[in-house]
């Protein structure tokens, strides 16, 4: 049951965690300061232009008009509140986790906390961090204590973005304190945001089921797709195998092979957790590491069989001509953060292949060197050497893909005309 909801919370970043959640919080009644360094970000958003696949700008211009959403780069803006919730990257560098963003977000909140506020760390980050290191920056900048005075936990985030099923209200959220105070307060929280809440024994656990999760479905993944390189070898269709197997009601759960991995999550995530092994325990993960290997490499298996098939038709990659259709991570999503496409269409560029692709989602300024956006229309279809499906949008015209493309090389098992060649 979600809670009436009311008073002043800072969502610190805007990006595509963050803003989903200003939005529902200003739905259920909060006055929300959604607050953004990027101050290019912060401009389109009080234009109520949105940039991300899961808010749309009538939405914004919803939230915008009600007048308890600000958007806004003015740190003097987030004084008085009751809640605040930190959003913000926890990009790899180095193979390391970087917690700058994290670090200098407390440091913001710090001068703004007053006794009774609540704050809540959702970066996906390694166990430990929350109070480790949130925490001593928070008290040390506030002079306030932690369970004591204010109360802090973590709450790791659960967006899927593009998917219409599971959205923020519905998906059960993690919920966790540094104390037994800490998380009543954060499950009181996000039970007026969410329909169920699941409180956990502490900021570890909370942080390590984020990245179990992920981990779980990078191995998974990794797993049909080496499935799929021996099946090609064997001479066996890969997709009828899955199939068959996801017939079984117990026991089993279907994942398909792909050109890789990418997006928010994948396969950055699961690195925390061999890291974290690696520093703390002197050992790797394996599975994680092993994931990683499989996953990596499965943009150049995408080029060997393009190279393979017009091999067979004696064309050299060279000056041949190739439609990439998607270059998001993820079907109907324009995120093309760390998309294995984008990995398919640098290697084909460096080979010397004339790239040109259609994708109907993905921000232009994303688009790669050496890859033309072309619409997707018959003559352009029909002038490829070879079509190489690598993200398999519900806004495609597949029908028309089948009738015009001679040669197809599909990734994702969604073409279906003669003269298809699946992964």
């Amino acid at each position: 049951m979600i809670s009436s909801a009311g008073g002043r919370v800072v969502v610190i970043g805007q990006g595509y965690v963050g803003l989903p959640l200003a939005m529902r919080a200003v739905e259920v009644g909060y006055d929300v300061v959604g607050f953004d360094t990027d101050k290019d970000r912060i401009d389109l958003l009080k234009r109520a232009s949105t940039f991300i696949d899961d808010v749309d700008d009538a939405e914004l211009t919803t939230a915008l008009a009600s007048g308890r959403y600000r958007p806004t780069s003015d740190r003097s803006a987030l004084a008085g509140f009751e809640t605040a919730v930190v959003c913000v990257p926890t990009p790899l560098r180095d193979g390391a986790p970087d917690l700058d963003y994290i670090e200098e977000a407390a440091r913001i909140l710090a001068g703004h906390l007053m006794p009774g506020c609540c704050v809540i760390l959702e970066s996906t980050t390694y166990p430990g961090t929350t109070e480790e290191v949130f925490v001593p920056i928070l008290e040390a900048g506030s002079g306030l204590r932690a369970g004591v005075e204010f109360s802090v936990g973590y709450s790791p985030e659960r967006i899927d973005p593009s998917n219409r099923t599971w959205r923020f209200h519905n998906t059960p959220k993690i919920v966790s304190g540094v104390d037994a105070k800490s998380t009543a307060v954060v499950r009181e929280f996000y039970d007026s945001l969410v329909e169920c809440t699941v409180p956990v024994p502490g900021t570890r656990e909370a942080e390590l089921t984020k990245l179990l999760e992920n981990t779980f479905r990078h191995v998974n993944i990794a797993l049909v797709n080496e499935l799929a390189v021996h099946c090609h070898g064997l001479g066996v269709d890969v997709w009828s195998v899955i199939d068959a197997a996801a017939s079984k009601p117990f026991g089993f759960m279907r994942f398909t092979p792909g050109p890789g991995v990418g997006g928010h999550c994948l396969p950055i995530d699961p690195t925390y957790l061999s890291w974290q092994s690696r520093r703390a325990l002197g050992q790797t993960f394996r599975f994680v590491d092993l994931a990683n290997d499989v996953n990596e490499h499965m943009p150049d298996y995408v080029v060997v069989r393009a190279v393979e098939h017009l091999n067979r038709r004696h064309k050299a990659v060279n000056g041949s001509r190739i439609l990439l259709a998607g270059l998001a991570y993820k079907l109907n999503s324009g995120d093309a953060r760390h998309s294995p496409a984008m990995s398919v269409a640098k290697r084909l560029n460096a080979l010397g292949a004339e790239l040109c692709a259609v994708d109907p989602l993905i921000d232009p300024a994303q688009v790669p060197v050496g890859v033309q956006m072309v619409p997707c229309a018959p003559e352009q279809i029909a002038r490829a050497d070879l079509v190489i499906v690598l993200t398999d949008h519900d806004a495609f015209d597949w029908e028309l893909l089948e009738r015009h493309a001679e040669r197809v090389l599909d990734t994702r098992n969604r073409v279906r005309a003669a003269g298809v060649e699946r992964l």
